[in-house]
C-alpha cells in the first residue's frame, strides 16, 4: 500500500522504546512524513485509527503513537476511530482488547459512509457487512487490516464459550473460596467465556542427528559487533546482611575496538538458568533429544498470514541451544499463548482455569496471578501438570532471549582498556502463584559466573598461579546519544543516583578526574553528587569497600582531589537520634539545596525515585520562579527537551 495515495481506512498500531523514540520498524516512517517540506493537506485523503502502545512508568508514555498521531493530523489526516493509547504499567489489555472490539462498528461505518459516497445504496454495503468480521476478504475490503495480529481466517476476534462450567473444586478443596492461579471463585468459576482466537500453528520442527556446531552467540544479534571478554574483576559492593547484594564487575576490552562514553550502556547476552532448561526439557519428554539438532521450518498451508522463520531462532542448532540461548522460557505467558495451552490440556478443570485466565471475564485473575507474580510457562506447567505443549508451539509463543543492557560505570580515559559496570542480584521471592525463589536470569547467571572471583579461596580447581580461571562473556554497545557530560567542562551539573543509580556517575567522575589532570588550564563546573540507601554501613556503594587486602573509598578520593565538589547522602533505613530527622530519599535531600544551578541527571529506579525526584524539581521551580505548578512543569519540560534534565532510569 501507499499512504501518498490510499483510500481506505489505515489502521496503525505502534509501540514507544528509549525515551520516547518509534521502534525501530518505524522510524523511517516518522523521518519521512516529519519532513517539514510537506504542505498541510498532504495526508487530506488519509483516514486512519491509531493504537498506541506504552509504558505510564517512563516520562514519555506512548510518545511514538502520540507523535505519528499529531503530525498526521498535521498533515491532515482524519481520524476514523478514536485513538486509543495502552498502557503496560496496568495491562496492555484494558485498551488494545475494547479497541480491537470497537474497531470491526468504526470500519463498518467507514466503509458505509464511502459507498454511499461512491453512488452504492447502503442496503447493499449493509447486508455485506452484516456478517461477523471472519476476514478481510470476506468483507469484500479493499484494504488490509494488517498488524492486528488476527491471524486465524477461520474464527472471529473472540471466541464465546456457553458449555456448562467444569467444577474447578476437582482440583482445589472445597473449602478453598479465595481464587489462585488454579483455582476461580464466582462469578468468573460459573460465567460463560469470551477467550480470544485460537492463534494458528504456523511452525514446522524436525529432529536431526546429534552432528555439528551450534552458531556462534554473535550470529543471534543484529544489534551491532559483538565482542567476546573476560571478566577481570569482580568486587561486592554490599555487606552480606544487606537487603540486595550489589556486584561490581570489571572486563577486558583490551584487544578489542569496543567503544563507550561514560553515559552510555551496554548489552550482555545471556542464557537462560541450565537447571530450568532441564526441568523444562525433563515436563515437554525431551530430555534424551536435547542434543539432537532441531531444524525449524514454517508449516506448509499455515493460516497464520505472514508467516515467517522467527529471526531468533537459528536455521541449525540442538534443541539444548534454542531453549538455553533464543527463547525468553521465564517470560510472562500472554493471553495468546494460555489459548493455545488450552489445547494442549487433558484434565477438564486445568482446561477450564486456563480458558479463564485467557478470557475477558478472568483479566484481573490473570493481572494478579500471572503477570503481577511473574509467573513463567515452568510454572504454569507445575501448576497444570496435565498440559503437555508441543516444541513448535513454545517456539511460537515465547518471545525472544534478550540481552540485558547495564550503564557503564568507568571511563576509558581513567582505565584504558577496562570497562565496569555495578548490577544488584535481582531476587524473586516465592509466592503462591510460584512457590520457587528465583535470581533474575543474567544477574544470576553473572553472580554464578564470578562466584571464583569473589571468594578465591573457596575454589582451588581450574586455577592457574592460584587465581581463578578467567570467564567470558559476550557483549556489544548500546551507546546513549544525550546522557553524556555536559560539553562544556565549565557548566556545573547534578547527579542524583541512589543505590546501582550511582553507577554512570562513578564513570563521570573518573573522567572528569582525568580531564582535570590533562588540562590544568581549563576552567571546571561544581559538582554535585546525591547518593541514598537504606543502611550507611550495608549498601552505601563505593565507600570502603574491600577488595582482598584493599580498601577502596572511590567517593572520599574524589572529594578530596576536588572532583566532586559536594557529597550529599541519605539513609532511609537508618535510626536517628538527632532532634530534627535527617532527610531519608534524594528528593527530599535536594529540596535542601534549591538555589544551586547546573545540568541534573537522574539515574535509577523510575518508579519509587525519578518521579519522586521530578517532583520536587517542579516545586522548587515554582517556588524559585514564582511560578504556579503548571509552568513549573513547563519549564521542566523545556529543560528535558534542551537536554540540561537528562534521565537513564528503568522500571
Amino acid at each position: 500500500y501507499n499512504l501518498e495515495t490510499e483510500k481506505d481506512p489505515v489502521v496503525i498500531v505502534i509501540s514507544t522504546t528509549g525515551t520516547g523514540d518509534p521502534p525501530d520498524t518505524a522510524r523511517k516512517f516518522v523521518k519521512k512524513i516529519q519532513d517539514a517540506t510537506l504542505p498541510p493537506d498532504h495526508f487530506a485523503h488519509l483516514q486512519y485509527g491509531l493504537l498506541g502502545l506504552g509504558d505510564s512508568e517512563y516520562t514519555f508514555f506512548c510518545n511514538g503513537g502520540k507523535t505519528v498521531d499529531r503530525r498526521l493530523q498535521e498533515l491532515g489526516a482524519q481520524h476514523f476511530y478514536d485513538t486509543g493509547l495502552a498502557d503496560d504499567c496496568v495491562g496492555l489489555e484494558l485498551v488494545v482488547d475494547p479497541w480491537i472490539d470497537g474497531l470491526w462498528l468504526a470500519l463498518k461505518e467507514t466503509f458505509l459512509l464511502q459507498k454511499e459516497k461512491e453512488g452504492m445504496s447502503s442496503d447493499a454495503v449493509s447486508s455485506s457487512l452484516s456478517a461477523p468480521p471472519h476476514a478481510g476478504h470476506e468483507l469484500n475490503l479493499s484494504s488490509e487490516v494488517q498488524n492486528l495480529k488476527l491471524e486465524d481466517d477461520t474464527v472471529r476476534s473472540s471466541d464465546v464459550l456457553t458449555q456448562k462450567p467444569v467444577d474447578i473444586h476437582l482440583v482445589v478443596s472445597t473449602r478453598d473460596t479465595e481464587p489462585s492461579l488454579v483455582h476461580s471463585v464466582p462469578p468468573v468459576s460459573q460465567s460463560a467465556l469470551n477467550i480470544p482466537a485460537l492463534p494458528p500453528e504456523y511452525i514446522e520442527v524436525q529432529f536431526q542427528d546429534t552432528h555439528g556446531e551450534n552458531p556462534h552467540l554473535s550470529s543471534l544479534i543484529s544489534e551491532g559487533t559483538t565482542f567476546e571478554v573476560p571478566v577481570t574483576k569482580a568486587v561486592q559492593l554490599t555487606r552480606e546482611d544487606a537487603i540486595k547484594t550489589a556486584l561490581l564487575l570489571e572486563l577486558d576490552i583490551a584487544d578489542t575496538v569496543f567503544n563507550y562514553q561514560p553515559g552510555d550502556a551496554f548489552c550482555v547476552i545471556c542464557p537462560n538458568n541450565l537447571s530450568e532448561v532441564e526441568e523444562l526439557l525433563h515436563i515437554l519428554g525431551l530430555s534424551e533429544k536435547r542434543e539432537c539438532f532441531v531444524c525449524v521450518k514454517v508449516k506448509q498451508g499455515t493460516k497464520k498470514k505472514g508467516a515467517a522463520h522467527p529471526k531468533h531462532i537459528p536455521e541449525r542448532s540442538t534443541l539444548k541451544f534454542i531453549l538455553t540461548w533464543c527463547l525468553e522460557i521465564r517470560a510472562i505467558p500472554k493471553k495468546a499463548f494460555l489459548r493455545a495451552l488450552v489445547e494442549c490440556t487433558s484434565d477438564a478443570g486445568e482446561k477450564r482455569r486456563l480458558q479463564e485466565l485467557c478470557s475477558r471475564q478472568g483479566a484481573s485473575d490473570y493481572t494478579r496471578f500471572i503477570r503481577d507474580s511473574n509467573v513463567c510457562l515452568l510454572d504454569l506447567l507445575h501448576a497444570f501438570p496435565s498440559c503437555k505443549p508441543s516444541l513448535n508451539l513454545l517456539i511460537e509463543h515465547l518471545p525472544k532471549l534478550q540481552a540485558r543492557s547495564y550503564s557503564v560505570s568507568s571511563s576509558n580515559l581513567y582505565q584504558p582498556g577496562k570497562l565496569c559496570f555495578v548490577f544488584n542480584i535481582v531476587e524473586f521471592p516465592a509466592c503462591p502463584a510460584r512457590p520457587v525463589s528465583r535470581k533474575g536470569v543474567c544477574t544470576g547467571w553473572l553472580a554464578e559466573l564470578v562466584a571464583p572471583l569473589l571468594h578465591p579461596s573457596k575454589n582451588t580447581l581450574d586455577t592457574k598461579a592460584g587465581s581463578p580461571s578467567t570467564e567470558k562473556i559476550s557483549i556489544f554497545a548500546r551507546p546513549n546519544n544525550t546522557f553524556h557530560l555536559p560539553a562544556d567542562p565549565s557548566v556545573p551539573f547534578m547527579m542524583v543516583g541512589p543505590g546501582t543509580g550511582i553507577s554512570p556517575f562513578i564513570g563521570f567522575l573518573q573522567h572528569r578526574q582525568k580531564l582535570r589532570e590533562e588540562h590544568t588550564d581549563w576552567e571546571f563546573g561544581e559538582t554535585w553528587l546525591f547518593f541514598g540507601c537504606r543502611h550507611r554501613d550495608r549498601d552505601y556503594l563505593f565507600k570502603q569497600v574491600h577488595y582482598f587486602a584493599f580498601i577502596l573509598d572511590e567517593l572520599r578520593c574524589f572529594l578530596e582531589n576536588g572532583t566532586l565538589t559536594h557529597l550529599k547522602v541519605c539513609f532511609s533505613r537508618d535510626s536517628s537520634t538527632a532532634e530534627v530527622a535527617p532527610p531519608k530519599y534524594v528528593q527530599d535531600v535536594i529540596r535542601l539545596y534549591a538555589k544551586e544551578r547546573g545540568y541534573f541527571y537522574i539515574c535509577g529506579d523510575k518508579k519509587h525515585m525519578a518521579d519522586g525526584v521530578s517532583d520536587a524539581v517542579v516545586d522548587i521551580l515554582s517556588m524559585e520562579m514564582e511560578a504556579d505548578k503548571l509552568e513549573a512543569m513547563k519549564i521542566l519540560a523545556m529543560l528535558r527537551e534542551a537536554k540540561r534534565y537528562l534521565q537513564d532510569v528503568w522500571s
